[in-house]
């Protein structure tokens, strides 16, 4: 299987790899530092550099359906390499960087809302959160004041691990009802935001709030009779 580098740091930008399989669906490395599509984060984009210089345009990165394994997307009409040719990958880190940021305030909304998390996306240009709110009256300013004080804490962001046994004695660890953590293996990864959350999570954060930056809710919809979704983008 893929070492997944971003697990190991998320700041890795760049590495170099080797091609272990080509097929329709995508390219497979040994190592990688892009992020598969997951949990809401939208997949990496970057370049896969040839040897001789050739840098292929990676759009997305996804995770195989039926083998779970981490593909790279090439855009059409660019030649692929072989198997066991050495590459560079390297991240297109703006777009990265905006998602961290990002997925970082979406914990920190989770921290700002009580109520159930029932779905949630994260673009490089805003990101939102759907909460299972029926008879909630929310107000964009409020949170977006509530939201910038956390960041402005700086508070430090680090990941950790939970056994399976401890998620299932604390199910309310898992705000979100529509996706559960994998429990199929010794260990969930979890990300701490010291002092305000605590949760299972996969992807990619920056190391503290303050590298967030400004945020605003730009809009708050009422989707169905019981979901509240709440959009946020950057303020600088």
């Amino acid at each position: 299987m893929t070492r997944l580098m971003f697990r190991e740091d998320a700041y890795a930008k760049n590495c170099n790899a080797t091609v272990t399989s080509i097929s329709d669906r995508g390219i497979e490395l040994d190592q990688t530092v892009f992020y598969a599509t997951a949990g809401g984060q939208s997949g990496d984009i970057g370049t896969l550099t040839l040897g001789d210089g050739t840098a292929l345009p990676v759009v997305t990165t996804v995770k195989d359906r039926e083998t779970g394994r981490i593909l790279h997307i090439i855009a059409d009409d660019h030649p692929l390499p072989a198997v066991g040719d050495t590459i560079t990958a390297e991240l297109d880190w703006d777009n990265r960087h905006k998602l961290m940021r990002f997925h970082t305030c979406l914990h920190l909304l989770c921290a700002v809302i009580e109520g159930d998390v029932t779905g949630g996306n994260i673009a490089a240009h805003k990101a939102r959160l759907d909460f299972n709110l029926p008879d909630a009256t929310l107000d964009k300013d409020e949170i977006s004041e509530k939201l910038n004080e956390l960041i402005a804490r700086d508070a430090d962001v680090y990941d950790g691990e939970i056994s399976v046994a401890e998620l299932k004695a604390n199910p309310e660890l898992v705000r979100t009802m529509s996706v559960q953590p994998p429990m199929d293996g010794h260990s969930i990864r979890t990300v701490t935001i010291e002092g305000i959350d605590f949760q299972p999570c996969g992807g990619t954060h920056v190391r503290k709030t303050g590298e967030i930056g400004k945020v605003i809710v730009s809009k708050i919809e009422k989707k169905g009779r019981q979901n509240r979704r709440i959009n946020i983008v950057f303020n600088n």
